[in-house]
């Protein structure tokens, strides 16, 4: 799995991106159980989530004993999310994508029935389809 799946699937949670927040605004170094005590679920459920924020390289963990203190990789985050922005915005700040689509709703109805008309069979008409009412197996008959 690439960088980018891996942060993206595990903020799909919202526990996660919330344990991220959380460990964002208050910074430095915090324990599972400070961490599961802002949530409603239990221990072992916010451990799970903490571990999968850790699998994603999204946070570090220390471990002293049975105690776990999880921090936010912040320049990991940074590089992944940002990398992965890239993809979305246009090559040159100075250039925007060139507006190539209909300008007005009729003109998109227009291009819809051109786009009909160019898929049908050739030689059929308006009149065909609709004394057929868009069957054309009496014309392929």
């Amino acid at each position: 799995m690439s960088d980018e799946a891996a942060v993206f699937e595990a903020l799909a949670h919202e526990a996660r991106r919330h344990l991220v927040a959380l460990l964002g605004h208050l910074g430095g170094e915090l324990s599972s159980g400070y961490l599961a005590r802002h949530f409603q679920h239990s221990w072992p459920t916010t451990t799970r989530h903490l571990k999968v924020l850790e699998q994603a390289g999204i946070v570090l963990v220390r471990r002293e004993g049975r105690s776990s203190f999880y921090r936010l990789d912040r320049d990991r985050l940074r590089t992944v999310v940002s990398g992965w922005l890239r993809n979305v915005e246009p090559v040159d700040p100075q250039k925007t994508w060139p507006n190539t689509g209909a300008k007005t709703t009729q003109a998109l109805a227009d291009d819809s029935t051109d786009l009909a008309r160019k898929r049908r069979p050739k030689g059929t008409t308006d009149e065909d389809l609709s004394r057929d009412h868009g069957s054309l197996r009496s014309r392929r008959r």
